[in-house]
């Protein structure tokens, strides 16, 4: 009789150790499933919750104060200074948490273009938090693996917690970046994607010094290549869906750096938001969700068929799925592009006042990237009926080591340089603001999109808004010519008026705030 094979260790050993190491999916599926960190649910996908945290924790994020680059650091309000020491005493606490109790390594990299590779170690609590890097990094083959040496190390613990009366921090959680030392903290949450940021964040501090220009954007190129674009927006924008045409190539759906050889995908993987997510809709990410390999945060299901509940919001509007990005069909698995011919904004505005689509000229573009809007719906407690205002400078904002400005000389030089044309895409409400108008049909939505990359409207005249003083094209093709007027789409013209004045007012009182805390950093 043929003997059994012996099962890997699956914890209880103390620290590292090679049966932890690099494991294959199929392995920390089952590392996952034996400690309780995760389930399998019927498409074959792994489904964990991420506890009190179902997404980042942006005050709980902290830049390591010390002599290699605290005088590069834009210490604005949302880069928060902390000590060494702070991190010398809890990374002390992570390395006698880790050489007391299981974990798990993943040697990834980030940035698709070898020329300005990171070598990238994650040592992570979970089983799944390595499944996650996986997925979301790039997967080196076996003879990278060997004597790999990271350039960068995060540790992610979220049993290892803070003392914020000792240790400096506002909570238990936190997310400490040593940029002289290359290293990264993360306790006291289980959320996965602050691995990934961490990483974002690194090479937002990293890149330019090598003239590259790192984004938080997605980007796509026709079958034949040559005609990249790139779409910049916040989460609810529609960047991942609109970059995910089966017409086009997707080179990746989040973050992307732009060199003189063009641009390139920081990540190997896609982490797509699932709320209300539909086959028929959105086919390829649809397909990728319900795969194996995939992880589902905070998605709920049928305790007894294990089927997902795209649609419930009950554990968070947040959830997501982490996929690696050929899973994608039409992926370019090179995740390298040239440069792009166009790059868009996307906005979703509940005011209902933007036009569905704008050309930009130098100063709005610049204007619009240290913008980075979107809003978000009225709120449902009693009294709260206008949307909410987000503005996230160079749709980036957390992630953000360097002054703004740095960012978006980088961004004009390119699209000078390169001829690209920058568009601004309301994906948001028209005929007025949420609760009034309607939101924007997809397909006319997906339509400007076919004709921006297209090239359709380049040659297309234009009028110029009265109020943001925006391009807007006469004419789109499949697209009704009411729906790019936003002011006669609304039953009352000055009661248009008063509130697209209102949210320029918001605009200008944003970008006059950044330049304010840019001159108190400096």
């Amino acid at each position: 009789m043929k003997a059994a094979p012996s099962r890997p260790d699956l914890g209880g050993a103390p620290g590292d150790s090679p049966e932890r190491r690099n494991l294959s999916p199929a392995a920390l599926y089952e590392h996952a499933i034996r400690r309780d960190e995760a389930v399998i649910v019927s498409t074959g996908a792994l489904t964990a919750e991420t506890g009190k945290h179902t997404g980042r924790s942006p005050k709980d994020k902290f830049f390591v104060k010390e002599p290699t680059s605290r005088d590069a650091i834009w210490w604005h309000p949302g880069n928060q200074p902390i000590s060494t020491s702070s991190f010398d005493r809890l990374l002390a606490r992570m390395q006698e948490y880790s050489q007391a109790n299981p974990v798990y390594t993943k040697d990834v990299f980030a940035c698709a273009d070898p020329r300005h590779r990171l070598r990238v170690r994650v040592i992570s609590e979970f089983a799944w938090h390595s499944l996650f890097a996986h997925n979301l990094f790039i997967r080196p083959n076996a003879d990278e693996l060997r004597g790999f040496e990271p350039d960068f190390t995060v540790m992610a613990l979220p049993s290892v917690k803070a003392d914020p009366a000792q240790d400096g921090t506002h909570s238990e959680t936190f997310i400490l970046v040593h940029l002289g030392r290359r290293m990264v903290l993360i306790g006291g949450t289980e959320y996965a994607g602050e691995i990934k940021k961490s990483i974002f964040t690194a090479l937002n501090y990293l890149l330019p010094a090598k003239g590259v220009f790192p984004m938080h954007c997605s980007a796509n190129v026709d079958e034949d290549g040559g005609d990249e674009a790139l779409f910049f927006g916040l989460s609810g924008t529609g960047k991942t869906t609109l970059s995910a045409d089966p017409k086009r190539r997707l080179i990746g759906d989040d973050e992307h750096g732009w060199s003189d050889s063009g641009v390139f995908n920081f990540e190997g993987g896609c982490y797509a938001k699932t709320i209300r997510i539909h086959k028929e809709s959105e086919p390829e990410i649809y397909a990728a969700v319900e795969s194996f390999g995939t992880i589902l945060e905070n998605v709920v299901y049928d305790p007894r068929t294990r089927v997902p509940d795209y649609d419930s919001d009950e554990k968070t509007e947040n959830t997501r799925a982490a996929y690696p990005v050929d899973l994608i069909p039409n992926a370019v698995l090179s995740g390298i592009g040239g440069h792009p011919r166009n790059v868009i904004f996307l906005s979703a505005d509940a005011y209902g006042v933007l036009p569905p689509v704008a050309r930009l000229d130098d100063d709005q573009i610049r204007f619009y990237f240290l913008s980075g809007y979107t809003a978000k719906v009225a709120g449902t407690e009693r009294g709260v009926t206008e949307p909410e205002p987000i503005f996230s400078t160079c749709f980036a904002a957390p992630f953000l080591v360097l002054p703004p400005e740095t960012y978006a000389d980088m961004l004009i030089d390119r699209v000078n340089r390169h001829h690209a044309q920058v568009w601004m895409l309301n994906t948001g409400w028209v005929g007025g603001p949420y609760g009034v108008g309607k939101r924007m049909s997809i397909a006319h939505t997906r339509a400007i999109v076919s004709a921006v990359v297209e090239g359709r409207l380049r040659e297309v005249p234009t009028h110029v808004d009265p109020i943001f003083g925006l391009h807007i094209p006469d004419r789109v093709p499949a697209v009704p010519a009411e729906v790019l007027d936003p002011r006669g789409s609304w039953a009352d013209p000055e009661a248009y008026d008063r509130q697209a004045l209102k949210l320029r007012k918001l605009f200008e009182e944003n970008i006059h705030a950044i330049g304010k805390n840019a001159a108190t950093a400096g």
